[in-house]
């Protein structure tokens, strides 16, 4: 029996876009269950294109209500794994403790965790940096690595043409464990 499959997203897409692309094409064997948003975003389109349910839940100013908005929902669609791509919301530590949760990061954790890792890295005029796929803890990006790829930082690098590059092996890098995931049901 296939696992199913949650998305959690808050942007343009790219990232459920690759991994929709690559259950299309046989790369990942997982039932996906639903894509939910915080935003009204393009991830929401994405997953209507792929015939996903598509489940926009704002956040509204009583956070401990969207906390249990966000849970019962994840609850009903019954996923063995959510995957967070893209999702600027920290979780609640219940959500967390009950659902198996990972999410991608655009550095090399521990490294230059939260929203700004890609500009950290520079600042630290670092050499290298690149991306993680980490389980969610009820820390700041502190969970256990599940795996990693370095990116290099040219010398003519600023923080959106380093994001880019780091992108483009972020997509890669989370295909590869969903990919590992649906064949193993182990990250």
């Amino acid at each position: 029996m296939n696992k199913r499959i949650l998305l959690l997203a808050s942007g343009t897409g790219s990232l459920a876009s690759a991994i929709l692309a690559a259950r299309k094409e046989g790369v990942i064997e997982a039932d996906f269950v639903g894509l939910i948003s915080d935003k009204d975003s393009p991830a929401l389109e994405i997953a209507r294109a792929n015939d996903l349910p598509a489940i926009f839940i704002p956040m509204v100013s009583d956070r401990a209500e969207w906390d249990h908005q966000i849970y019962q929902a994840v609850s009903d669609l019954k996923p063995d794994l959510v995957v967070s791509v893209g999702f600027m919301r920290i979780l609640a530590p219940q959500f967390v403790s009950d659902f198996q949760v990972i999410n991608t990061h655009p550095s090399l954790l521990p490294l230059y965790p939260g929203a700004h890792a890609v500009r950290d890295a520079l600042a630290a005029e670092a050499t290298v940096t690149g991306t993680s796929v980490h389980l969610v803890d009820a820390g700041l990006d502190t969970g256990p690595v599940i795996l990693q790829r370095q990116v290099e930082i040219a010398p003519e690098d600023d923080e959106s043409t380093l994001h880019e590059r780091i992108k483009i092996v972020e997509r890669a890098l989370i295909v590869e464990v969903l990919a590992e995931y649906g064949r193993t049901g182990k990250l």
